[in-house]
């Protein structure tokens, strides 16, 4: 099914759908609040969750100029950010599943815009970090545009859906990086927040007008909801697809802490130039969705996994072994950040549908919960690679934690594998 098909089909279930397939729902009408949110919608929600993640990135080195603080310091803007979205996600999941998805994303979006100009006006950078983290409320986008893919779709249904709208909200993190060194270079830093603040004001308008409620059967209660998190803890399945969504974000973020050092301190690359290079694996991450979206239905998620996790993991030891035999350009660092990307397409959007699919009545919870290892994965490597690397390191404790991490990340799509020859496809077991 193509992107456009899945924009205008009727969200229900089809004839002789598996048993966890969702409940009916009306057709897709974009702009009209009765009916599930069209997937425009959605991808506007995950892309602005990605461009607030790195749009600022070019940035930091002059963030922490404005502020006299050390660069480690301003490094928390990315993995004290992904600890704050982490935590965050703990508490959106169960939120919606308990009050529904419409009214926590429109919360979640205004007080984005409102941190974001926050940012702006901070008058030191203990403020700036605050309003930082309260932007983590941006992480609903993400959130719920899963679990609402969730609510309308069975799993191998989901994983395509779910690579159709990353596909297109991997636009924002290929674009962002660039689009934000442009910025502080005509008109400083604080542009890159003040186009956060008028997006998150857009997407908010737009959430407003299109996202129909998906939850049709909301949990009776918020401890109703805590209960269900032993439920998911249990699950051997859910741990080895939410393990492979952290270990594949995380060598993403740690590229994430670490690159910007490299390529400014070691590299000598301007603003405008390492957004440029960041390009590379938000085009490879695009193409790679692509594939999922349009393969994941027949291929199932699991090879989907295998592809994605063995590609991803070639692709990242190629740097360190260029940069040690001398070659000392971008493009050898950044070069094979393609094929990376291409991989992290292949094994997300799985792995997502994956740990959704596990418990669909507690999409939700599952979307939180995963979410919240992968960021919280995420942040705890962000924040050793950037306390790693110095002067007298070269880039080697960047490359090797990304590594380290796509390693781990073929290591848990291997166990998914031999619990799903056990078990069964997931939505199977009982």
């Amino acid at each position: 099914m193509s992107f456009a098909e899945h924009a205008a089909a009727p969200a229900g279930a089809p004839p002789n759908a598996p048993q966890d397939a969702p409940p009916a729902h009306p057709p897709v009408r974009f702009l009209d609040r009765a009916t599930p949110p069209h997937i425009a919608t959605l991808v506007a929600m995950a892309a602005l969750s990605a461009l607030a993640m790195n749009m600022f990135l070019p940035s930091m080195p002059g963030i922490a100029r404005w502020f006299g603080a050390d660069y480690a310091l301003i490094q928390l803007a990315v993995s004290g950010y992904l600890a704050v979205t982490g935590v965050l996600q703990l508490v959106i999941g169960p939120l919606s599943d308990r009050y529904g998805r419409r009214p926590v994303a429109l919360t979640a979006f205004a007080i984005f815009t409102l941190a974001s100009i926050g940012c702006v006006l901070a008058p030191n950078v203990e403020t700036f970090l605050a309003f930082r983290g309260l932007q983590g409320a941006v992480a609903a986008g993400m959130v719920l545009s899963r679990a609402i893919v969730r609510d309308l779709h069975e799993p191998a249904a989901a994983a395509s859906m779910i690579g159709y709208v990353t596909m297109g909200m991997s636009l924002a993190p290929m674009a962002s990086p660039m689009l934000g060194g442009l910025l502080e270079e005509l008109f400083g830093w604080q542009a890159n927040f003040l186009v956060m603040a008028a997006l998150g004001a857009a997407t908010l308008a737009l959430a407003w007008a299109d996202l129909g409620e998906t939850n049709r059967a909301p949990s009776p209660s918020l401890l109703a909801q805590a209960r269900g998190y032993p439920e998911l803890v249990r699950s051997q399945r859910f741990w080895g697809y939410a393990l492979v969504t952290a270990f594949t974000s995380g060598a993403f973020f740690a590229f994430l802490g670490g690159a910007p050092f490299v390529a400014s301190v070691m590299l000598g690359m301007e603003p405008a130039r390492l957004g440029f290079y960041f390009g590379f694996i938000a085009l490879g991450y695009l193409a790679g969705n692509f594939v999922t979206g349009r393969v994941a239905r027949r291929a199932g998620i699991d090879r989907m996994l295998i592809w994605g996790t063995t590609l991803t993991l070639a692709a990242v030891a190629l740097p360190p072994i260029l940069y040690a035999a001398g070659l000392r350009h971008p493009m050898a660092i950044f070069g094979p950040l393609l094929a990376v990307g291409l991989g992290n397409g292949l094994t997300m959007p799985n792995a997502m549908a994956g740990f959704l699919s596990v418990r669909p009545h507690l999409a939700g919870a599952a979307s939180g919960l995963g979410g919240a290892l992968m960021i919280g994965g995420g942040a705890a490597l962000a924040a050793t690679t950037g306390a790693l690397l110095g002067p007298e390191t070269g880039p080697y404790p960047l490359l090797l934690m990304m590594l380290g991490a796509s390693a781990m990340a073929l290591v848990c799509t291997l166990w998914v594998l031999r619990v799903s020859r056990r078990k069964g496809p997931v939505g199977a077991e009982p």
